[in-house]
């Protein structure tokens, strides 16, 4: 399985949600890449601070609340992945009218759960 995946507001804090997605990515061998407001690198992963037009993203998963998503939707966009995951929290109807005109899907759920269902 490999569904090359960007987090979106990826913390260096083990303690934050975005965090644990990156290591349990990893450890099923999802390709990972990250952004987030401070550099750094979690499970060898290395968290980006500038925004990067990554090349064949499958997922784009968030864990940024709706209000900070405006400044990324035509980054998210420009990027054409398969599917964006609104993690809880992030959920965001003027974001999913953007992306339904885009034909991206969408979905409401963890990305946490996912994995750990192998549903991912």
């Amino acid at each position: 399985m490999n569904k090359k995946t960007l987090v979106l507001g990826a913390s260096l804090k083990p303690n934050r949600y975005s965090n644990y997605a990156i290591q349990r990515l990893k450890a099923n061998n999802v390709e990972t890449v990250a952004f987030g407001l401070k550099e750094g690198n979690v499970s060898g992963v290395k968290i980006d601070t500038e925004l990067v037009i990554y090349k064949k993203i499958h997922t784009v998963t968030l864990y940024l609340n709706p209000k900070r998503q405006k400044a990324y939707y035509k980054y998210i966009i420009t990027l054409k992945p398969e599917r964006v995951i609104f993690n809880p929290g992030t959920e965001n109807p003027e974001f999913y009218k953007m992306l339904k005109a885009h034909n991206i899907y969408f979905e409401e759920v963890c990305t946490l759960v996912l994995l750990s269902t192998n549903q991912y």
